[in-house]
């Protein structure tokens, strides 16, 4: 799975069955009130990017796979496999594109896979030029060949969600009002209906996107996000907790709950990352990334 966009739109059978649950939703609101949540929302993601995005954090990210057989396959004993990265992540704003997740492991299963030189923040220190984007890419791809399991994914991503609620992407989308919890808001349920889809698969078939945002009405500020993605070879399920930081005075991401199913066999990738140490980051005299 692979985060991008495709010329021609196609709407899964799975999503259209999420668009009928999304009409008997309980507790709709009229259109105009739901309009009113997801522009106050959608402010609010505006301004978190431009916060956060001045911050990297650490992510320590345990990911375990059920390796299965294929279907009508003799059975066999499922094995398991585990990894624990640790990573640098941070919002990068791509020119023309918005604000963008990256992630650069430094750490595999206590082993160092790089000398830990902030080199994500380093490129875009001083503004980010199309080459340091195309260059943090590049470090994304070299960080997701530590993931584990036979399911590609780069869509593992805590902030991923909160891109189709930004004015690039949210004409693509259908809200409804869902219900609400008493610490966490009231939730925005999604669905993208209007291709090209955000995710794709690698041979380029559009994956449309569903899931939910909690809400807080009086802020817009996002508590927790859920993200699903389903077609008929593969699944994804992703949620995310946010937590208020009072040094930052922001809701961030402190943990990340994923699962991912490969449909065509038993195989399960399963994930927790958490998320610490949130910092600021610029340059000092030296030119060092200063903490």
């Amino acid at each position: 799975m692979a985060a991008g966009t495709r010329r021609s739109p196609c709407v899964s059978g799975a999503a259209l069955a999420v668009a009928c649950a999304l009409a008997l939703a309980p507790g709709a609101l009229a259109q105009s009130e739901v309009g009113t949540l997801v522009e106050r929302a959608a402010a609010y993601v505006d301004e978190f990017q431009r916060r956060f995005g001045s911050m990297v954090t650490e992510e320590r990210y345990e990911q375990s796979v059920q390796d299965g057989v294929a279907l009508g396959a003799r059975s066999a004993r499922p094995q398991w496999e585990r990894v624990v990265l640790v990573s640098d992540f941070l919002l990068v704003q791509v020119p023309g594109e918005g604000w963008m997740p990256f992630r650069d492991v430094f750490e595999r299963n206590g082993q160092k896979v790089r000398d830990r030189e902030e080199r994500l923040a380093r490129l875009f220190l001083n503004g980010s030029s199309r080459s340091s984007v195309d260059q943090a890419r590049q470090i994304m791809l070299e960080g997701a060949r530590y993931n584990i399991g036979t399911i590609e994914r780069t869509i593992n991503l805590p902030t991923l969600p909160l891109i189709y609620l930004t004015a690039a992407h949210r004409d693509r989308f259908r809200f409804e009002i869902g219900k609400r919890d008493r610490e966490d808001g009231t939730s925005i349920e999604f669905l993208e209906v209007r291709g090209p889809t955000y995710i794709s698969t690698r041979d380029s078939r559009d994956m449309p996107s569903a899931g939910r945002f909690w809400v807080d009405e009086a802020t817009g500020a996002i508590r927790r996000t859920e993200l699903d993605v389903v077609d008929s070879t593969v699944e994804a399920h992703i949620k995310v907790a946010y937590r208020l930081d009072e040094g930052l005075g922001l809701w961030v991401p402190v943990r990340m709950d994923e699962r991912y199913r490969d449909r065509r066999t038993t195989s399960e990738v399963r994930g927790v990352a958490t998320y610490s140490r949130f910092r600021k980051f610029q340059v000092n005299t030296s030119e060092e990334v200063a903490q």
